[in-house]
């Protein structure tokens, strides 16, 4: 895909997040997006505003707390991502069997040798709920960053993520 011109489609902001269980030898991403009609990160910053008493305002941001939403999430057997989730629910698991890693891929951007400009955070997984109604099985969940932002790039035929030269990974 060419560098894009003017407003960009919400199609090359892709979403990727790593199903295999955190014991796994390596990940395997799976983009999110199937009848999903909204996907937004919410930053959740941590603000704090102050007023002395000479009337003059300070704000200092200093950390974010990203999480975002995927609801719905329809299961379909055969899928990696419906696998951990369902065995999330049926354990009822918890701390460090939740984590994750979630990868954003800026597709409006040219490749370089067929790998686009990513960015990989850890994180954990929150199952909401269970069930539904007559249209499907659901299972919606949030993911919830922890942090370990790293730049690099994302290969889409391999599903492979490379931290840049100099990246903690």
């Amino acid at each position: 895909m060419p560098d894009a011109v003017g407003k960009i489609k919400r199609k090359f902001m892709a979403h990727f997040i790593n199903a295999a269980l955190p014991s796994a030898s390596s990940p395997v991403f799976v983009r999110l997006g199937n009848d999903l009609e909204e996907y937004s990160v919410e930053m959740n910053a941590n603000v704090e505003t102050k007023t002395n008493i000479k009337g003059e305002t300070s704000v200092n941001l200093d950390s974010y707390q990203p999480q975002a939403s995927v609801e719905p999430y329809y299961a379909e057997v055969g899928d990696p991502l419906f696998e951990r989730l369902q065995t999330i629910a049926d354990e009822r698991q918890t701390l460090d069997d939740l984590k994750t890693e979630t990868v954003e891929v800026h597709l409006w951007e040219a490749p370089t040798s067929g790998k686009y400009v990513a960015y990989k955070e850890d994180g954990i997984i929150e199952v909401v709920s269970y069930g539904g109604d007559t249209t499907g099985y659901q299972i919606p969940f949030n993911v919830h960053s922890t942090g370990n932002r790293v730049k690099g790039t994302f290969d889409l035929a391999t599903k492979t993520f490379t931290a840049d030269s100099g990246s903690a990974s």
